[in-house]
């Protein structure tokens, strides 16, 4: 997925091994040298592929947990490595980016095991700090 250039580009370092990037009205977060769509870019996650996860999975979601295989209840295709949104069932809000320890090809066999690294989540430090930062 590539991101579209930006103008007017700020840099909020965050962490040592984070920032924010705004531009053009536009939220990016860089992890660990990972690009990933900001949790408020309701268009940009919508370009990604997502897995929707069961109820039960939410609040661990919301605590930094990574994706385990039982939570989830359906997906799009992906490759390992990549980066896929995690959506919640229900209302069908994005809860989490992260990269896939596993291609959805491979997740079709699974039974257990961790699917998706949680890197971004609702209610994260970058998420309340997103919330300060206007562009």
């Amino acid at each position: 997925m590539e991101f579209p250039k930006m103008k007017n580009v700020k840099v909020h370092q965050i962490l040592d091994d984070a920032q924010i990037i705004t531009g053009d009205g536009l939220k990016i977060l860089k992890v660990d040298g990972d690009y990933l769509p900001f949790l408020s870019e309701i268009e940009m996650l919508a370009k990604f592929p997502a897995v929707t996860v069961d109820m039960g999975a939410v609040k661990f979601m919301c605590k930094g947990a990574n994706l385990m295989r039982p939570g989830i209840k359906k997906f799009t295709e992906f490759e390992k490595d990549k980066i896929v949104c995690i959506v919640e069932e229900s209302q069908h809000k994005f809860l989490a980016v992260g990269k896939s320890l596993v291609s959805s090809s491979e997740l079709e066999t699974m039974e257990k095991g961790e699917v998706i690294k949680n890197m971004h989540y609702i209610s994260d430090r970058f998420w309340e700090t997103g919330k300060t930062i206007y562009d």
